[in-house]
């Protein structure tokens, strides 16, 4: 096995099972607790997303108010993404960073 998996995992992800779903290449993964999970040859993968995220310090999202801060219990899906950590806004990344909130992309939303 060459991916990390996610062990003692008692919850099934599926359609309706009440987390957020992305497309991620091939499957669908499923947002649960910080984690990006993806339910595989009898396991559960520890997935994260791999595209580029670059340095936006001029992004302005109308998805929220200006003074929104990104973290833990901010009310966004948090996402596994490269290194850090991104939260889903209205179907795109942001990524606290430098005192800006950067755009890392659209996600597809399964």
């Amino acid at each position: 096995m060459d991916h990390r998996t996610h062990d003692t995992h008692d919850h099934k992800h599926g359609p309706n099972c009440g987390h957020t779903a992305i497309r991620h290449g091939d499957h669908v993964d499923y947002l649960h607790e910080g984690h990006l999970h993806h339910e595989h040859d009898g396991h559960v993968d520890e997935c994260s997303l791999d595209h580029a995220g670059a340095c936006t310090p001029s992004h302005a999202c109308g998805a929220h108010p200006q003074a929104h801060r990104h973290g833990p219990g901010c009310g966004h899906d948090a996402v596994p993404h490269h290194d850090h950590t991104d939260y889903l806004v209205d179907g795109h990344l942001h990524h606290v960073h430098d005192g800006h909130c950067d755009d890392h992309g659209r996600v597809e939303l399964a």
